[in-house]
């Protein structure tokens, strides 16, 4: 057995801590992880308490991890040309930020009013957002919700980058979302890795039912009834050797530290994704 990829806690997981992105990234670099996905969110309260963001970089920097990707929520792909001009002076605004702290990307999921956007509009909309982003200095990555009203499948995901004509399009991948949204998982085979930004890991029990399972259902990899070790196999053979990132957003851990559940995470992320050699 071996783990080929390298582990990243995205600070949801430690959401019912209720911990400042100062606290988020020690505990992430205590607990032995990589990198450390924060929310914009997470950034702007910071910055609204005072916090500076040439120290805030100064502290990931001294810690040894890197900020692999932010969550941030821009109405880029909208129905409605005023909300999609709002999104992208949003996304702006963020991107600049998330440059200034060093961050490498940022997802773009399907937020806002999309169930009327076509695909190709979304592809278009998209190539202007990769422009946007890259000429800042982050990279986008294409993310699809399971849930939402378009984007919500792997192939939607793969078709918008092919028709953006964005070169080198990554996306993100997410196994709740890939359930939720009835993606086959077999569909990672027909990806390069090098189209692959950042994956999200995660489990999810047979209850509650997949047409009504939520966030807060989410389980730690190997706790639930997601095919990991079939996931680990067809991303090790897409090339793919990057970020695997625990997002769940249990509610409740009970009497456990953020560090111990941060641990715990990253031994059941490693044992759930590990990849079978032959020999």
């Amino acid at each position: 057995m071996i783990f080929p990829f390298k582990l990243s806690l995205n600070s949801s997981t430690l959401f019912p801590y209720k911990l400042g992105v100062e606290e988020q990234i020690a505990i992430a670099a205590e607990a032995g992880y990589a990198g450390i996905e924060l929310w914009v969110r997470d950034i702007d309260a910071y910055l609204e308490g005072g916090g500076k963001l040439a120290e805030l970089r100064r502290r990931v920097e001294s810690s040894g991890i890197a900020v692999v990707n932010a969550i941030a929520f821009w109405s880029w792909a909208d129905s409605d040309a005023a909300a999609r001009s709002k999104g992208f002076e949003h996304a702006k605004r963020e991107l600049e930020l998330l440059a200034e702290l060093g961050c490498a990307a940022a997802a773009a999921p399907p937020f806002g009013s999309v169930a009327s956007v076509s695909l190709d509009d979304m592809a278009e909309q998209f190539a202007k957002l990769a422009e946007l982003s890259r000429g800042i200095g982050v990279e986008p990555y294409l993310e699809f919700w399971g849930r939402a009203s378009k984007l919500n499948r792997l192939s939607e995901a793969v078709y918008v980058a092919m028709q953006s004509g964005v070169a080198d399009a990554k996306l993100l991948l997410d196994p709740f979302h890939m359930y939720t949204g009835g993606s086959d998982f077999e569909g990672i085979g027909f990806l390069n890795g090098d189209r692959i930004g950042i994956v999200h890991v995660n489990d999810y029990p047979a209850e509650p039912a997949c047409a009504v399972i939520a966030d807060k259902d989410r389980v730690f990899p190997g706790d639930g009834i997601a095919p990991s070790s079939r996931i680990a196999q067809l991303l090790h053979a897409s090339g793919y050797g990057g970020f695997l990132s625990l997002e769940l957003f249990i509610e409740d851990f009970g009497s456990r530290s953020a560090l111990e559940i941060a641990k715990q995470g990253l031994e059941k992320a490693k044992a759930a994704f590990s990849v079978h050699t032959a020999g």
